[in-house]
């Protein structure tokens, strides 16, 4: 399938999105891996894990013309080595995801609709969230994914070790639609309060949510 959903805002940022239907012959056919990258894929034995390095690969060959070398903070965090824009990426088994702004900070994630999200509600989801979940069980499991996709994306952000996602992180109450904006605090440590705005999207079986500084 290649290229599923691109988009362009009016703040700079752009997104797009990958569908991982290729294996991973075809994937490396798409770009040209740099030499360092090439050698890290070739130390990732997990299958999957390499399909959805490679179709992040193929969104940068598609995001720009020229040559971008990723690289990976000790935190985890993606930067191009050799461009001053800023990205964020998540995947699943089926999609993989970019998202970019010239200049300020983003993070992004996505999530399939269908699993299990019995160690979300214990890790990730507080009373004030707990109180505004619907008793309908096809809506309940779409708010505990906006939930979980919006805390991720919003720890993608901040870029902050050790954060607790039910101490430090509140969601407001979600009423879930094909697109919508979602209000979270974030709680630092030292007691102040940050509020953000986020954007989440409904991709068939999967949602999708990012933040823009």
């Amino acid at each position: 399938m290649g290229l599923y959903y691109q988009e362009q805002f009016k703040n700079g940022a752009q997104i797009v999105v990958w569908e991982i239907t290729e294996t991973e012959e075809q994937l490396q056919e798409i770009c040209t891996l740099p030499n360092e990258e090439r050698e890290e894929l070739s130390y990732i034995t997990n299958p999957q894990r390499r399909l959805e390095r490679l179709a992040v690969r193929a969104i940068l060959h598609t995001l720009f013309q020229e040559k971008v070398y990723l690289g990976y903070h000790e935190n985890g965090r993606p930067f191009l080595q050799n461009s001053i824009i800023e990205l964020s990426i998540a995947h699943t088994r089926r999609f993989a995801c970019v998202l970019t702004h010239p200049e300020n900070n983003v993070g992004i994630d996505i999530e399939l609709l269908d699993r299990n999200f019995t160690a979300v509600e214990k890790k990730a989801i507080g009373d004030d969230e707990k109180n505004f979940l619907s008793d309908k069980p096809e809506v309940r499991k779409l708010q505990l994914a906006l939930i979980w996709c919006a805390k991720e994306a919003l720890f993608k952000y901040m870029s902050q070790p050790d954060v607790d996602y039910i101490e430090q992180m509140r969601i407001d109450k979600i009423v879930p639609r094909e697109t919508g904006e979602i209000d979270a605090v974030f709680y630092q440590r030292d007691g102040i309060e940050e509020d953000f705005t986020l954007e989440y999207k409904v991709l068939d079986d999967h949602v999708m949510v990012w933040l823009v500084g």
